[in-house]
């Protein structure tokens, strides 16, 4: 049975307790609640760890945590998702996205087809690893990217479609790997595919549950297709693709403060939990779906503020 396992702070764990209290099972022993649900059962443990397991976990688990850092407990080393080390130095696909972890804004995923011979180039204008720039850097690469010869797709996945898919029974892990396929599709189908050595996706969640995500929407998996986690740190087309995603992300955020008449913080802190409380005091609880991804556990933190 699959399972994923995830430690997580005691004031999430409580959240969840209250979000699952018309599923709530009865608990077995250092267990702090125990939830059944058509994807998953969920166990919450004293230690603050906490199991998912059932036929899709993943839908669970991602509610509460970055998927990115959720492992499943069997490992899949030498796996022929993993790409080879030639692929880094060679013309390939990237794709990766912004916004996943934020209560604020959208989710932005971006594709880019990048040349062996234009590598350098990305390099000479300062693209790396998007976490290591500030937002200022990101902007300015991210403009110089555009100029440039290099195919690319940028999809905003806005929160009403965000939060209409979600409440459709979607999980973030599914509109990320939606939001990934397509991106690739477009870049590939502006390029010639005997000019790629392959494509890599910034990996999120275990390639097989990728897969079955796209599969749930008739799509299969593009030949040569691989994925590799914190992938923008080793390629080039990946951390091309993340400053894409990350200043679109931006661009919306700077949109979204604008509606709002403030400005609203990124991630979901206490500060963002403040910041929607406002939003709903001044625009409506009604309003709020335009602004945020509602499911987050931030929206019942700011009701509780009003």
């Amino acid at each position: 049975m699959p399972q994923h396992v995830h430690k997580l702070p005691r004031e999430t764990i409580e959240t969840m307790k209250s979000y699952y209290m018309k599923s709530l099972k009865s608990s077995p022993q250092g267990a702090i609640f125990r939830a059944k649900t058509p994807h998953a059962v969920i166990t919450a443990y004293k230690s603050g760890k906490v199991l998912f397991q059932g036929s899709h976990p993943e839908t669970e688990a991602e509610k509460w945590t970055d998927e990115k850092q959720i492992t499943p407990k069997k490992s899949k080393k030498n796996s022929p998702s993993t790409p080879p080390e030639k692929l880094l130095s060679s013309s390939h696909i990237g794709s990766d996205e912004a916004g996943t972890g934020d209560y604020f804004g959208p989710i932005t995923t971006a594709a880019v087809f990048v040349k062996k011979d234009q590598m350098e180039l990305l390099k000479e204008l300062g693209v790396q690893d998007s976490k290591n720039l500030s937002d200022h850097s990101i902007r300015q690469i991210a403009n110089n990217i555009v100029t440039l010869d290099m195919p690319y797709s940028l999809l905003v996945l806005r929160n009403e479609k965000y939060n209409t898919l979600q409440n459709r029974g979607w999980s973030q892990g599914k509109m990320k790997a939606m939001l990934h396929h397509h991106a690739i599709t477009n870049v590939n189908d502006q390029i010639n595919f005997d000019e790629t050595e392959g494509i890599l996706i910034d990996q999120f969640c275990d390639p097989e549950v990728y897969k079955r995500h796209i599969a749930t929407e008739n799509q299969q998996l593009h030949v040569q297709t691989f994925f590799m986690t914190k992938a923008e740190s080793y390629s080039l087309a990946v951390a091309a693709a993340s400053i894409i995603a990350r200043t679109s992300f931006l661009k919306e955020m700077d949109h979204l403060s604008k509606t709002a008449g403030f400005n609203l913080p990124k991630g979901a802190s206490s500060k963002v939990d403040q910041a929607a409380a406002r939003l709903i005091k001044s625009k409506g609880r009604d309003n709020l779906s335009t602004y945020a991804k509602i499911h987050f556990a931030n929206t019942q933190k700011a009701l509780s503020r009003l």
